[in-house]
């Protein structure tokens, strides 16, 4: 019987959880995953030229099969120019808050949650070492006001029904003195953008 091809999948860390268990869901052992650091998405200028540079490492080990696990997430375009120039796709949508929700979901209900900060389970289970250390907030509470005065509430994508996960997650709201709102999304765009590229 002949093999399938892997697929590689270049994706943010954030979302490696979801992959792995989509991965498992569908049976799609031929999926080899490689994350790039979380920590880009406080960083998205450097999300295009990582992602070209596992491209290109991909390629140079055989790889020909390749998806990237990214939405634009902030490139401002620049990882489109990345996927253009190697003849890739990546997931549709702005970020992964738009396709957790599903895109045309998201875009909808704009309107209703532009004050709206997101959450995702992720997000969630490092709220401390991911958002609190590196925004400052443990050493300057004052800078909260500065970065969240903006924001209405706190809307919780709940990819799994964790009750202590929803627990963090509205802890986390009060903490940034925002209202709290938990919406379960499951993995979204994320399911079908996944099972494509490995079925092509």
């Amino acid at each position: 019987m002949k093999s399938i091809e892997t697929v590689r999948v270049i994706a943010c860390g954030m979302i490696a959880r979801e992959i792995l268990a989509i991965q498992e869901q569908f049976g799609l052992r031929h999926i080899e995953l490689k994350c790039l650091p979380a920590i880009y998405h406080h960083y998205p200028d450097k999300i295009a030229p990582s992602v070209d540079r596992a491209i290109v490492r991909a390629k140079a080990e055989g790889i020909s099969r390749i998806f990237v696990g990214y939405a634009d997430c902030g490139t401002g375009g620049m990882l489109d120019q990345v996927c253009r120039k190697h003849g890739v796709e990546r997931i549709e949508g702005p970020h992964c808050f738009s396709f957790y929700t599903g895109n045309e979901a998201f875009s909808a209900q704009w309107d209703d949650d532009m004050t709206s900060f997101f959450m995702t389970d992720f997000l969630a289970r490092h709220f401390e070492t991911f958002m609190v250390k590196p925004l400052g907030l443990d050493r300057h509470p004052e800078l909260r006001d500065m970065y969240f005065s903006n924001y209405k509430k706190m809307i919780y994508m709940a990819q799994t029904d964790d009750p202590e996960l929803s627990r963090k997650a509205e802890k986390a709201a009060d903490f940034l003195g925002l209202a709290y709102e938990r919406r379960f999304t499951g993995y979204g765009d994320l399911v079908p953008a996944l099972t494509a590229a490995a079925a092509r």
